[in-house]
């Protein structure tokens, strides 16, 4: 079981400031760093926001980040569907 990162937040991220990192972690997923999709978002989000957020997309099993800090899209809700219709057993 992955660990989540905890830290101290003053706030917690808005969902739409959640969701505006998944899509552009998706997008730009398997091609860009982390530092590069933060530059890229569409509006500008603080970077411990955003490192929070990158945090639970982690810990939810949609992203992890290389070593290199390469963020890498993993969730494919397709793909599982197919599989447990082929008998994978999802704990």
């Amino acid at each position: 079981m992955l660990k989540a990162k905890i830290r101290k937040l003053d706030r917690s991220p808005r969902l739409d400031t959640i969701l505006m990192v998944e899509k552009a972690a998706y997008k730009y997923g398997s091609d860009k760093t982390t530092t590069q999709i933060w530059k890229l978002l569409p509006k500008k989000v603080m970077w411990t926001t955003y490192i929070t957020i990158l945090n639970y997309l982690e810990y939810s099993g949609k992203i992890i980040i290389d070593k290199d800090k390469t963020v890498i899209w993993i969730w494919n809700p397709r793909k599982v569907e197919e599989l447990k219709k082929k008998g994978l057993v999802v704990a």
